[in-house]
């Protein structure tokens, strides 16, 4: 039969999708290229918002009135499969916790075909561990994902020799907390990185997201990695609130002032380190002096990336049952802070401009132009028709608050 993987949410989930897939194709099924050509659509849903929760339920109806065989996998599967079983009469239902078991049930219902040959990628996402340490009042992918489990570093090694092998040029290493890998099992992520590194292929690795809490420990450890130019000079640290009071009703287990130590650590090793972060814009008890904080804390930081969120309550969370903040107030700020994070993304990048880097050229763009990524994951749009996972000069002409501008050098 032909199945098609339709991920969503977190990069976690698109590689745990990719894993899917692959298990797919060693049970013969056959890859379509799209949901409407394929017999059967694995839906690897998110729940992290509301908006999304919804979006998956939408999807859900459209599949079932093509006709389509659904398998539900990701964190819907765990925390929402009687949403699921509303709007899918007879669907496959494989939690993340039963993923070991999802090749016999996919034989068990759908049967096997015949064997097919792997397409290869250039770019491979590599989860490490499912669940986490936190318990973040706002959060469900908790319930969904539980406690730390962090897999087994022989076998991680294993999987990453094998698409460093392949042809893979970047490998995204991920998990919902990257950070707190190992913590269960007696190890930790920096150690896991150099293993990864003692191969001797050229290609990039990239270090996914981590809470600061997490981070903290193994900083130094972790900054001695990047010493490698295989790897990217970018972290992804999401503080959510500049707010301490808020940030103690979230139980993130840090303050600002702590995050703030966190980012001059890292930037006195790295001046060139790329930090990219994550606020929600009206957590409930939110005030206007809390969200004040907020719009101080991107001016100050000048993170290249600041990606934000508008505050929505899940079912069973600590939060939902927290004062809200009304839906146009907590609209409002989050209108005004992605203002003010657009100014302060095209400062930096405005700072690239006439400078030559090496990059790595990861996907196609539009319009006949490719997209690279620097030696700090920024990414740059050149038009160029070199082929993807090579490795170019790169002159930087222009930007926008988003991406740079570039054209290839040739000395």
């Amino acid at each position: 039969m032909r199945y098609f993987v339709e991920s969503y949410g977190c990069t976690m989930n698109y590689g745990e999708g990719d894993q899917l897939s692959e298990k797919m194709s060693a049970l013969g099924h056959e890859g379509s290229l799209s949901a409407e050509s394929a017999d059967i659509v694995i839906l690897n849903t998110c729940t992290v918002v509301d908006a999304t929760e919804k979006k998956m339920v939408r999807r859900m109806s459209d599949l079932r009135k093509a006709g389509k065989e659904v398998i539900v996998t990701g964190c819907m599967a765990k925390v929402q499969a009687n949403r699921v079983l509303i709007r899918l009469p007879d669907p496959l239902i494989v939690p993340p916790d039963n993923y070991p078991e999802f090749s016999s049930k996919v034989a068990e219902r759908y049967g096997t075909g015949r064997s097919l040959t792997e397409k290869g990628h250039l770019s491979n996402i590599l989860p490490i561990a499912q669940g986490c340490l936190g318990d973040c009042t706002y959060c469900i992918t908790k319930f969904a994902r539980g406690g730390l489990h962090s897999y087994d570093p022989d076998r991680l090694i294993s999987r990453f020799g094998s698409v460093i092998g392949s042809g893979v040029k970047e490998i995204l290493v991920t998990a919902q907390d990257t950070g707190c890998y190992g913590a269960d099992i007696g190890s930790d992520l920096p150690s896991l990185l150099k293993r990864m590194l003692e191969n001797k292929e050229d290609f990039r690795l990239r270090i996914g997201m981590m809470n600061p809490d997490s981070l903290m420990p193994i900083a130094d450890d972790l900054l001695d990695v990047m010493e490698d130019p295989r790897v990217y000079r970018f972290l992804h640290i999401p503080v959510q609130s500049g707010s301490d009071p808020v940030l103690r009703r979230m139980n993130r287990g840090y303050t600002a002032e702590g995050f703030f130590g966190l980012a001059e650590k890292l930037r006195s090793r790295y001046p060139d380190i790329s930090i990219s972060t994550d606020l929600i814009s009206g957590f409930p008890g939110e005030t206007d002096e809390d969200h004040a904080k907020s719009i101080e804390l991107i001016g100050e930081l000048k993170a290249d990336t600041v990606n934000i969120t508008r505050f929505s309550s899940r079912p069973g969370t600590e939060a939902a049952s927290m004062e809200q903040v009304h839906g146009r107030i907590s609209k409002d700020r989050s209108a005004e802070l992605t203002e003010i994070k657009n100014k302060v993304e095209y400062e930096n990048n405005a700072k690239m401009i006439g400078r030559k880097v090496t990059a790595l050229i990861t996907e196609s763009g539009k319009k006949g132009t490719m997209i690279a990524r620097t030696r700090n994951y920024r990414p740059v749009v050149v038009r160029s028709d070199l082929p993807i996972g090579s490795f170019i000069g790169v002159e930087i002409t222009g930007c926008e608050p988003t991406y740079l501008i570039g054209k290839p050098t040739y000395d």
